[in-house]
């Protein structure tokens, strides 16, 4: 690892200042007035997060700390179902619609939250008629659908660990996670639906658990009515006939504050799949103060992040935080350009989206097919913008507050992880918006970017981004396998460290870079993949890229980029020339490619990282290794 590095600021004083009336009007009005709150009680701070929620039983103290283990909340009794649920169901927003579906062709299902609360109920109850109880974990892999919502909350509700897979993960990941969390019961559906076309999961179920000892039962949603799916009887069950003759009201389990919630296991950019554990009571506080907080949810927005919820932004801003907050969720089964390249823009139209929530990939494909697109559609609801998932380079921040936003629009880019369980950095509703830089530490966390002794780097240094002190809904641990959990607190001393390389600039905006195994040595200088890529993007042929270390015997290692281009641009050794030298007048010559390779797409897991070691491996003619997480 490096100490530290120098890093071009180039467009560092690029500033994007909100209206001051969502200020005025924001749930933390006061951004520093906020932070030096909680500096001046941490943990009080996040006792009055909690105080908001309800709990059976309340906690005895809010923290023990030792490190590197946390208990939050300890000894308080609770049910995320019950706040998620019941607590709305037993108030005013009864009614209120909890979460409206949207297919590729425009089908609509919508279901008010007491419609959810029974929904879940009479599932739950399904799943103790097989058997399911308390630390049972279940397998849930299945399109986004509003049953996938359902079933995990059932899940919580009986005290069952759900582990949630991506439903476009194939035979072998899907067996490497049943096996490794033990799963009694796998949840599935007949197929998914992209683009028009059907794509089976129940034969994949079917082949993955065939060396699965664990699983007892497997319970298939089918959703081709016209060819109703054939059921393998002693081992499979239908969807809704689980459900028939039980009752709609189902006793939450009390839960402990620290008892298990789920297992995700990690993308798994690089190396083995981690199962990463999230507890049920801090978890809870986590996601629903920073789904209020970041996000200004009010009772009459309309929420949607487009993310799966096989991956934690699912979990996490699809399911959990929303409900808890008592928020008006969308779920589309959808992708962003089927049946054309507007197909989101219809549905923030239709549905009349005031918060939306994607990833910088998914921005930059917008960017690539034109403004034309949303320009044909009325996004004058839209009032929140975020990001999440990867740096969001200063180009697509610029278009997406532009073209989306209609230049009023707060961008919120956040910067979490599995691990975190919640967001943990971003720029606050009406605080200004610098382009490339995710913003400061949210009121409850400590992050710093440090070199590798975790001595605080100097502003406009490079460094590795980590916290200082735990937050509520950090992982507990990695299943089956303590010590890498321990690895997270023990690389850099007294720190968690992200694994993230970051500057922070003079005015402690932190500004994410990449990997830090995503940096490229080059004659001696630290270069990260990231501050390439964006130079790159910010041409205005270029949609995407990714950059690689090629070996070379006298520098140590050359560039190498990747680029597709947008709609409109060819491929030529001229357009190869504009791109070098404009990487060199924005970075410098020392960060210039030495080789660029025009490509269509660029492999990506199924949550829209690229995956760059594939590339280098292609590159260097050897094996990729696990490339389980890749996308089709």
């Amino acid at each position: 690892m490096p100490e530290s590095f120098e890093v071009s600021m180039a467009g560092d004083e690029k500033y994007y200042v909100p209206d001051q009336s969502y200020k005025e009007q924001a749930w933390t009005k006061d951004y520093a007035q906020s932070y030096k709150e909680f500096l001046a009680d941490k943990t009080g701070f996040w006792e009055n997060q909690a105080q908001q929620l309800e709990w059976f039983k309340k906690w005895d103290k809010v923290l023990e700390w030792n490190y590197p283990y946390a208990k939050w909340f300890v000894n308080a009794k609770l049910n995320i179902t019950h706040n998620c649920l019941d607590r709305h169901v037993n108030n005013h927003r009864r009614n209120k619609v909890a979460l409206v579906w949207r297919g590729e062709e425009g089908e609509e299902r919508i279901f008010t939250y007491k419609k959810l609360f029974h929904e879940v109920c009479r599932f739950a109850n399904g799943l103790k008629k097989l058997g399911v109880t308390k630390g049972d974990r279940v397998c849930i892999y299945m399109p986004l659908v509003p049953e996938q919502v359902i079933a995990m909350l059932a899940c919580a509700r009986i005290g069952a660990v759900h582990s949630v897979v991506f439903g476009g993960f194939g035979v072998n990941a899907l067996n490497m996670r049943i096996n490794d969390a033990e799963a009694k019961i796998v949840i599935t559906a007949d197929v998914t639906i992209r683009r028009g076309k059907t794509i089976p999961l129940k034969t994949i179920v079917e082949e993955a658990i065939i060396n699965s000892p664990s699983v007892e039962k497997v319970v298939v949603l089918s959703r081709e009515v016209d060819q109703p799916v054939e059921l393998h009887k002693e081992l499979e069950i239908d969807y809704y006939e689980l459900m028939e003759g039980v009752s709609a009201e189902c006793t939450p389990e009390v839960m402990d504050a620290e008892d298990p919630l789920f297992i995700l296991y990690t993308s798994g950019s690089t190396g083995t799949p981690k199962g990463i554990v999230h507890t049920c009571g801090g978890y809870m506080v986590g996601t629903y103060y920073t789904t209020l907080n970041v996000f200004d949810v009010k009772d009459n927005d309309v929420y949607w992040c487009t993310a799966d919820t096989g991956w934690i932004t699912g979990h996490s801003y699809v399911v959990y935080g929303p409900f808890a907050v008592g928020a008006t969720v969308v779920l589309a089964e959808a992708v962003p350009d089927y049946p054309d390249a507007g197909a989101f823009w219809k549905i923030v139209e239709d549905l009349g989206i005031t918060i939306f929530y994607t990833a910088p990939t998914t921005i930059r494909m917008f960017m690539r097919v034109g403004e034309e697109w949303p320009n044909k559609y009325d996004l004058s609801s839209l009032r929140i913008l975020g990001s999440v998932g990867e740096p969001l380079n200063p180009e697509a921040f610029e278009w997406y507050y532009r073209v989306i936003g209609k230049n009023h629009c707060p961008v919120v880019d956040t910067w979490w992880q599995t691990e975190t369980g919640m967001q943990m950095i971003t720029t606050m509703i009406g605080e200004p918006m610098r382009p490339g830089f995710a913003g400061k530490s949210l009121p409850g966390v400590v992050a710093d970017v440090v070199d590798k002794r975790g001595a605080p780097v100097a502003p406009g240094n490079g460094g590795f981004l980590v916290m200082r002190d735990p937050w509520p809904a950090m992982l507990r641990t990695v299943y089956k396998n303590d010590e890498r959990y321990k690895t997270y607190w023990n690389t850099i001393p007294g720190c968690y460290m992200a694994g993230d390389l970051a500057v922070k600039g003079k005015d402690g905006n932190i500004m994410i870079i990449g990997r830090a195994d995503d940096i490229i040595i080059t004659a001696g200088h630290n270069i990260g993949t990231a501050e390439v890529e964006s130079a790159l993007v910010s041409h205005q042929a270029v949609a995407e890229a990714a950059v690689i270390g090629k070996p070379d015997p006298l520098k140590g290692n050359l560039i190498k980029a990747f680029v597709i281009l947008r709609v409109g641009f060819q491929p030529s050794e001229k357009l190869k020339s504009d791109l070098i030298y404009h990487v060199r007048m924005t970075l410098g010559p020392i960060a210039m490619p030495s080789e660029i390779e025009f490509m269509d797409k660029l492999p990506k897991t199924r949550s829209g990282k690229i995956m760059r070691r594939v590339l280098k491996a292609k590159e260097m003619g050897i094996d990729p290794g696990d490339v389980s997480t890749l996308e089709e």
